[in-house]
């Protein structure tokens, strides 16, 4: 396999230098996930706006979404930066765990959520019917399920990514999930 370097600020164009210094100074670095993005001239400004496009999802609830689809899409890269996020945004280790597993037992909302996204992702964007169900159910509209594929979507691409690339991972990385605990 073709080994991919993380590029530095000097080696991508001018749009991706200056996007380089906001997320230095938003985040205090540049994700190497994001860095390897700017291999393309395009891509890291296209998949930032789709990240951080306004969504009727909480930010709890779009990383109860990323945790459930990285784990499905075994993104080890994702799951440890998003079980860095998920504890930032008042998730607790065994919380994080269950909801990479697509169950939330302490929140039934997140419940219904965590299992729609693990659904959809295993199955191709075909979810089953008694998941879309209990999702309504838990109080979620048909914009919160639409909002939730373009989330899906956005997750995969990551995914997608790091799992091409196999670039380093830079937050402390996740550790594999026991499904007999959770």
């Amino acid at each position: 396999m073709s080994t991919f370097n993380v590029p530095t600020r000097e080696e991508v164009n001018t749009n991706n230098q200056a996007i380089f210094d906001n997320l230095n100074k938003a985040l205090g670095f540049v994700p190497n996930l994001y860095a390897t993005y700017a291999h393309s001239e395009t891509a890291l400004e296209n998949y930032l706006n789709l990240a951080n496009a306004k969504t009727s999802l909480s930010s709890k609830e779009k990383e109860v979404v990323n945790l459930a689809v990285s784990e499905v899409n075994q993104c080890i890269y994702c799951l440890s930066a998003h079980t860095a996020i998920g504890k930032m945004n008042g998730f607790t280790d065994e919380q994080i765990l269950e909801l990479r597993a697509g169950n939330a037992s302490f929140d039934s909302k997140f419940n219904a959520l965590a299992k729609l996204a693990k659904n959809i992702t295993e199955n191709r964007g075909k979810a089953s019917q008694d998941v879309i169900e209990n999702f309504f159910s838990a109080g979620y509209s048909k914009g919160n399920l639409i909002d939730t594929i373009v989330l899906v979507g956005d997750k995969t691409i990551s995914n997608y990514v790091h799992s091409t690339t196999q670039i380093p991972v830079d937050f402390p990385v996740a550790q594999p999930l026991e499904t007999s605990k959770v």
